[in-house]
């Protein structure tokens, strides 16, 4: 499948009409480059997409779009906000009748079963005057009746691109580093739920919580009077804590947001006072400024991974009951994978080995002898080793690779870790002071009255942030404390559910859906364990092809347990590489590969959208993902490069030899538009540009 056709109609920064084409070279050449500036409409051109696929669904596919609806007062405003803003003044000042928006996809190379077809043309639109939003497709040119009969948003979901994987085929480059800083079960779990959909779980997984919905509704309905009151009563309590966490939430969210606000303030009037106060130039300023921050973002960084070692210093002191607990934990695991198997109970086994042993001329009689001394050994041996291992911790499978993650990292050079960081914090204090005292050299001539004025309106500010700072700690403390209630108040609901008696009508409905509900449960573990082994091969072989430092990732494992699927690095120990551990740029190479495993996996052929490319990688990194990623996570691509930044002149010429169609971004009177350029004419574009500028 492959986009033959984007047409934008009045979609914010790009008025009028705007097409661009993507039309598949002779020889099936599949990059295509979008690049522009910041504010020129890169950003809208993949927002513009997922409208026009989703509508109001588009909530579904990231997170980001569901804080946009909700700012904007609800997907009704939210379509306001699309319409240009030229058109949209003109319409109100002199209620012009052109007041519409619209958006038009056309795909090629489209397979949809028992519908032959060629093309098909998705376009979404919307009238500001009449409010209202039209999805029309069209098949070949035609209206059709199979898409009516499904339901044109349900024919685009299901034929087209699920929308809960849409955010894997339309992904911000320096946001999926997020895939590989999980670490909380919460975040492991919303990983988890996206491994499950990209992998086609998630059917499975519906399946199930419905079978669940049922069973508690059928052991409510056998409630009697008296119980019928408390269980009411712990229903309405768990409404009334989700509605409490939901209003702390977005509590938290408008804190955040006024936080965000003042710190502009703060940063402008620090701005200002600075230039009142010496006569450095504005480049000086920013470059001060920006050297502040990234020494601030080093320091968090650092202090987290300080924070994580000297939770360790403990574990380290305890010495030789650290290798206790490892060699208790590997005698649990040994007794744990010690199981009796009863040969005599599974007929498929005895007689596999019977069969065995008579293409070995041992007849009949004296195979069931072999196979009674076989059983007697394999119970006492069982026996033995259950008794010589007893348990004493019981740990889960995750606290079990949590306490040996720990243990590998305290023997694996703990000391020479801890000192370095320590050198690099005290590295960074220093460096970090230097620029904090050329700023503060900077806000002489304190005897001036505007500075002194601008002085004063920062500390207010400042007042406000840290105000808020400290409702916003309030605010987290109500939310955990809110958690936690739910949390209590949803075990009580549980067990106390458990105490009721089904009514008769619904036993055997009761039976057949729990009987259901532990087959499924098979089925999704099962499943689980099928797509493990492929993940791991794909994500192992897409971070050999990336990654320049040899065998640095020697294996990868995958692993399966309750509703968590999680992902472990290791070296060539098979130690368990701590993933926080890794640089900005090995993480995002490890998401990336990580993507790309997933898009693979999903065997849905979509073309794939990357916004901000090559962000965080070093240019050796950079080469391996342009020669081994971008031709080959899909038939077709886009990029939407930042020249310069995130694409350099000597990596597009590495691309070049992909590359189908360039387009620039241009804009003029606040308007974008397209413009096409050759393959060859990208950079000379951008540095006429260039010397225009500076010439004028």
């Amino acid at each position: 499948m492959k986009i033959s056709k984007i047409k934008f109609n009045n979609f914010r920064i790009y008025k009028g009409e705007n097409e661009i084409t993507f039309l598949p070279s002779q020889d099936e050449k599949n990059i295509n480059i979008v690049a522009g500036k910041n504010g020129f409409g890169k950003t809208t051109f993949l927002t513009s997409l997922i409208w026009c696929f989703y509508g109001k669904m588009m909530v579904e596919v990231e997170e980001k779009y569901k804080k946009d609806i909700k700012n904007a007062g609800g997907y009704e405003k939210f379509l306001n906000t699309l319409l240009n803003r030229d058109i949209k003044n003109d319409f109100e000042q002199s209620n012009l009748n052109d007041s519409s928006l619209s958006m038009e996809v056309e795909l090629s190379d489209i397979s949809i079963p028992s519908l032959p077809c060629e093309r098909v043309l998705i376009k979404r639109s919307y009238n500001l005057s009449t409010e209202n939003e039209i999805l029309e497709i069209y098949i070949d040119g035609l209206e059709n009746e199979l898409a009516k009969e499904v339901g044109l948003e349900l024919f685009i979901n299901d034929f087209i691109l699920p929308r809960e994987i849409a955010k894997f085929f339309f992904f911000d480059a320096e946001k999926i580093v997020t895939l590989a800083e999980a670490k909380s079960k919460s975040e492991l779990k919303n990983l988890s739920r996206a491994y499950s959909e990209v992998l086609g779980i998630k059917k499975y997984e519906d399946l199930k919580k419905n079978l669940e919905t049922l069973l508690v509704k059928l052991r409510r309905n056998g409630a009697k009077p008296d119980q019928q009151i408390k269980l009411q009563q712990l229903i309405e309590k768990e409404k009334e804590l989700k509605s409490l966490i939901e209003l702390c939430l977005e509590k938290k969210t408008e804190i955040e947001k006024e936080i965000l606000s003042y710190s502009n303030q703060s940063d402008s009037l620090q701005e200002k006072l600075i230039r009142e106060g010496s006569g450095i130039t504005l480049e000086e300023l920013t470059q001060l400024k920006s050297e502040l921050e990234m020494f601030k973002k080093d320091s968090d960084e650092i202090r987290g991974r300080l924070k994580k070692m000297i939770d360790l210093v403990p574990i380290v002191m305890a010495g030789k009951k650290l290798i206790e607990l490892s060699d208790q934990i590997e005698n649990e695991s040994f007794a744990d994978s010690n199981f009796n198997i009863n040969i005599n109970e599974n007929p498929l086994l005895k007689k596999s080995i019977l069969n065995k042993l008579q293409s070995l001329n041992i007849n009949i009689s004296k195979g069931n002898e072999i196979i009674k001394l076989f059983q007697d050994s394999l119970e006492q041996y069982t026996i033995k080793s259950s008794e010589e291992s007893s348990v004493l911790l019981d740990y889960t499978p995750e606290q079990t690779r949590a306490v040996k993650a720990i243990i590998d990292n305290v023997k694996n050079g703990f000391s020479i870790q801890f000192q370095n960081i320590v050198r690099e914090e005290k590295n960074n204090k220093l460096a970090t002071s230097k620029v904090f005292y050329k700023i503060k050299q900077a806000e002489a001539r304190k005897g001036n009255a505007v500075a002194q004025k601008l002085r004063e309106e920062k500390a207010k500010v400042d007042q406000r942030i840290l105000h808020l700072s400290q409702e916003k700690g309030g605010l987290i403390e109500e939310l955990n404390s809110l958690e936690s209630q739910s949390a209590i108040n949803n075990r009580v609901l549980s067990e106390y559910e458990k105490n009721f008696k089904l009514v008769e009508a619904d036993i055997a409905k009761s039976e057949v859906t729990e009987k259901l509900l532990l087959k499924i449960s098979k089925i999704i573990q099962r499943v689980k364990e099928d797509k493990k082994y492929s993940l791991q091969k794909s994500i192992l072989l897409g971070l050999k092809k990336i990654m320049h430092k040899s065998d640095f990732v020697h294996n990868v494992k995958v692993n399966v347990y309750d509703d968590i699927m999680d992902i472990d690095l290791l070296d060539s120990n098979d130690k368990i590489i701590d993933k926080e551990s890794l640089s900005k740029g090995e993480q995002q190479l490890y998401a990336t590969a990580l993507l790309k495993a997933l898009v693979d996996e999903s065997g849905i052929k979509f073309p794939v959208f990357i916004d901000s490319p090559l962000q965080k990688f070093d240019k050796f990194h950079s080469q391996n993902i342009i020669r081994e990623f971008y031709p080959s996570i899909s038939d077709q691509v886009v990029l939407f490069p930042l020249l310069e930044k995130e694409l350099s002149e000597m990596e597009y010429k590495t691309l070049q030899p992909h590359v189908n169609k360039v387009y620039i971004i241009d804009s003029e009177n606040g308007a974008s538009k397209f413009k096409f350029l050759k393959q060859d004419q990208l950079f000379a574009e951008i540095k006429n540009e260039e010397d225009y500028v500076h010439s004028n």
